[in-house]
């Protein structure tokens, strides 16, 4: 099973974006999108490194609460 995370495009660069979660930057690979991408937008992003599908900020946005309040009972646990 895989988990993709929500992440916002913060840069550009040909076939790789950097992206931005929870404060954390990583560069993904563009090559599974099938259309372009603009700064700001939100995509999914697998484990591997690759951004596949993108999705709302809405979307994006409640996804990335719920993994917050996830997160944060994981770590007081």
């Amino acid at each position: 099973m895989c988990m993709a995370i929500p992440s916002r495009v913060i840069a550009l660069s040909g076939e790789m974006a950097t992206v931005e979660c929870f404060g954390e930057q990583r560069d993904v690979s563009l090559m599974l999108m099938d259309g372009p991408l603009a700064l700001g937008d939100y995509v999914l992003v697998q484990a591997g490194g690759f951004a596949y599908e993108r999705v709302t900020p809405t979307a994006a946005l409640e996804t990335l609460d719920l993994l917050g309040a996830v997160i944060g009972q994981a770590a007081a646990a």
